[in-house]
């Protein structure tokens, strides 16, 4: 997001909670409040939700395949691309799982009024039921993931069928080395550049659906929504920070056999460049200076790595959708089980290689967990309004991981410079 659509997200954001706790405490619950809120800002915000939604899956379908498809290099890179598809996976579920052990160690969502609890309870029965998948026996959930009919799990919403689907299509393109194969992966770029381009179209209305929802529920439940929001960003950045300073430097000291302080004191320039234009796309190339001039990595290692990263290796992504998602559950009161919360996971990590490394490229896919799990996505509103600060905050986690994987993965590759003598 742009500076200015930033300051506008933060506007309506403050606006949508100032009139809301504003209407809660003078009309209380009076039949015009409800009225208004009823035929006009909670249309709205639906309508907002509604074009996410509507985007949600040709982005997934396009991106995760393009995601998978960019690994095509692993025939002729061998061990430096399973190394990196192995090293992207495992750090990515430690980061998920970070984030989802703090949201049930600290509860952010949780110490609402029960009468506030109860009137949440009704709206989170409304909510769009969990997919298909989702449920069942550990055996029922493995056959669900593989879909019969793409086009019918499509239409029903079962979002892990299609995630599944889009990584067999992404294989498919990254083992057959055909022109008709190539049209393909064009015809899917073409895709994922229109979803792009519309998602920005809808973000820049973005600031009257966040004023919309957030009127609409802190006219509904009052001051109690400040507190919960305040603890939620808390949580994202503490898990955050646990991760960045925590794995990463496990990580590379570990694995990469470099200092840590050596390591962050020579990404800084990247990590800044993140921090501020909260984008893994836009600091490529910053990354890419540094790897090579100030981390000394074999070049032929660090670009494959870097590149593929910048979109695949999302770990503050997927950190911030399980957060997220899971911050919601309790503040609606809506109970998650141990296998729905694996299922959250599971999806987070895909999240975190099929999601565009843009800023706000995540808000679709955690309004597409939100919808799967029961959770009513109006509730995203509260999301928008601090997701500036927390896309640059995660952006800066995606890029630093996007380095500490090219310093692991270049230990022992050729031509790689001595770099633990700091």
């Amino acid at each position: 997001m742009r500076p200015g659509l930033s300051l506008r997200m933060f506007i309506g954001l403050a606006t949508g909670l100032v009139l809301g706790v504003a209407a809660n405490l003078t009309l209380g619950a009076s039949p015009r409040l409800e009225w208004f809120v009823k035929h006009l800002t909670e249309p709205a915000g639906k309508i907002f939700l509604r074009l996410l939604f509507m985007l949600v899956i040709p982005l997934i379908l396009s991106a995760l395949a393009l995601g998978v498809s960019g690994l095509g290099d692993l025939k002729r890179l061998g061990r430096i691309g399973l190394k990196t598809l192995a090293y992207t996976v495992v750090v990515s579920t430690i980061a998920v799982l970070i984030g989802v052990g703090m949201v049930n160690l600290f509860k952010p969502g949780t110490g609402l009024s029960p009468a506030l609890k109860q009137r949440l309870a009704a709206q989170a029965s409304a909510a769009p039921a969990a997919a298909p998948s989702s449920g069942g026996t550990g055996v029922d959930f493995l056959v669900g993931l593989v879909p019969n009919n793409i086009v019918k799990a499509m239409g029903d919403g079962d979002m892990l069928a299609v995630m599944v689907f889009a990584l067999f299509l992404g294989i498919g393109l990254a083992v057959t080395r055909t022109e008709s194969a190539r049209r393909l992966e064009e015809a899917l770029e073409g895709l994922y550049d229109v979803v792009m381009r519309l998602l920005g179209m809808v973000i820049q209305v973005a600031p009257v659906g966040v004023a919309c929802l957030l009127f609409t529920l802190t006219a509904r439940l009052g001051f109690d929504v400040l507190k919960q929001l305040g603890a939620y960003v808390l949580v994202v950045v503490g898990a955050l920070a646990l991760h960045q300073f925590g794995v990463y430097s496990l990580s590379v000291w570990w694995l990469g056999r470099m200092s840590p302080v050596f390591f962050f004191r020579s990404v800084r320039d990247a990590m800044v460049t993140a921090f501020s234009t909260a984008s893994s796309n836009a600091t490529l190339p910053t990354s890419l200076l540094v790897a090579e001039q100030n981390l000394k990595l074999p070049p032929h290692v660090s670009r494959f790595v870097l590149t593929i990263g910048s979109t695949a290796n999302q770990n503050g992504t997927a950190l911030f959708e399980g957060v997220t998602v899971l911050f919601l559950a309790q503040f609606f009161g809506v109970h998650l089980t141990l296998a729905q919360q694996i299922t959250v996971c599971f999806i987070c990590v895909l999240g975190g290689i099929g999601t565009a490394g843009v800023p706000a490229g995540s808000i679709p896919v955690v309004v597409m967990i939100l919808g799967m799990v029961g959770i009513p996505p109006e509730g995203i509103g509260m999301i928008l309004g601090v997701d500036r600060f927390l896309d640059m905050c995660r952006t800066t986690l995606n890029v630093t991981g996007d380095l500490a994987a090219a310093v692991v993965v270049s230990r022992g590759e050729a031509a790689r410079a001595p770099v633990a003598g700091d």
